[in-house]
């Protein structure tokens, strides 16, 4: 049986969790990203396959580079994420004491990554002009 523990929504929404907390919702909403993105595009290309206008809409959103940049991040944020997580999995006697180091560490490999990928797209949009 779960903890019961009552704590007011104001309550709950000043908590500041930091790093680990900051990591976890954006680990879930990654996924949930991913996911949403994975069911509207094969709907998408059912749609588009029985000849509806609304299929060619949805590519066209696909194709914008907002909507790009944020399945890009949902997609290298919860990869480097699961990554960490993984490793710490592995070794947790030994590694779990630097769980904050290592997601200091996560976040300097993902802006990084991230930088590049998201240039990467803008200047594509560019030169799509």
């Amino acid at each position: 049986m779960g903890l019961n523990r009552n704590v007011p929504l104001s309550t709950a929404l000043r908590y500041k969790g930091q790093g680990p907390y900051l990591t976890f919702i954006l680990h879930r909403m990654g996924g949930a990203g991913m996911a949403i993105f994975v069911t509207i595009h094969v709907l998408a290309t059912f749609v588009e396959k029985q000849g509806w206008a609304i299929g060619d809409f949805i590519n066209d959103i696909y194709m914008s580079p907002p909507f790009q940049i944020f399945i890009l991040f949902c997609v290298l944020f919860h990869v480097i994420n699961g990554m960490r997580i993984s490793i710490l999995d592995l070794f947790p006697q030994k590694l779990i004491p630097y769980h904050r180091q290592a997601i200091m560490i996560e976040w300097v490999v993902f802006i990084v990554i991230f930088g590049f990928a998201a240039v990467s797209v803008i200047t594509t949009a560019i030169g799509r002009l």
